[in-house]
C-alpha cells in the first residue's frame, strides 16, 4: 500500500498505530490511549507525555473527499476566531489540519471538556439558544460545497 492509497475499513487501525500516527506529527505519547464515542469516525484520547492529551480523530474510511473534511476544518476554526466554543482541529507548522498516515486520515485537536446543560435552568437554555443563532449566523456567510 503506498501512502496515497486508504484503506477502505477500520481493521487496521490498532492502538499502535493511532500512537504512531500522533508521534509521526511530532509529538511523543506516553502509551496511554482511550477510545471516546463517535457514531463514524474513529476518536482517541491520547497521552502526550510531559503535555495535556490530544484527541485523535481517525475518519471514517470511503466517507468523506479530503475537500468535505477540509471544509469542514475551516468551519470550525472559523467558528473558533468568532470566539464561539468549539475546538478547531490542532494546525502543523505547514497549517495543514487533515494528516494521512498508514492509510488513515486523521486530525488532531486539544482535549477540552463540556458539561450538559441543565433542562429545567431557563438561564441556560436562553443562552444556549442565543449561542444557536451565533452558529447559524456564521453558517450563513459561508458556501458549502463539499458536504
Amino acid at each position: 500500500m503506498t501512502h496515497t492509497e486508504l484503506h477502505d475499513d477500520y481493521s487496521h487501525l490498532t492502538p499502535d498505530l493511532v500512537i504512531s500516527a500522533v508521534e509521526s506529527l511530532g509529538f511523543l505519547s506516553d502509551a496511554r490511549i482511550f477510545p471516546l464515542n463517535s457514531y463514524e469516525n474513529r476518536v482517541y484520547q491520547v497521552g502526550i507525555d510531559e503535555a495535556e492529551p490530544m484527541i485523535a480523530k481517525f475518519y471514517r474510511p470511503l466517507r468523506w473527499t479530503d475537500a468535505a473534511i477540509l471544509e469542514e476544518h475551516a468551519f470550525s476554526q472559523q467558528l473558533a476566531n468568532l470566539e464561539l466554543p468549539v475546538v478547531a482541529p490542532w494546525k502543523n507548522q505547514d497549517g495543514a489540519t487533515l494528516h494521512n498516515f498508514s492509510g488513515y486520515r486523521f486530525a488532531l485537536y486539544r482535549r477540552q471538556g463540556g458539561q450538559a446543560p441543565e433542562q429545567d435552568d431557563f438561564d441556560q437554555l436562553l443562552w444556549l439558544g442565543r449561542l444557536l443563532g451565533r452558529f447559524h449566523k456564521a453558517a450563513q456567510t459561508d458556501l458549502f460545497k463539499e458536504r
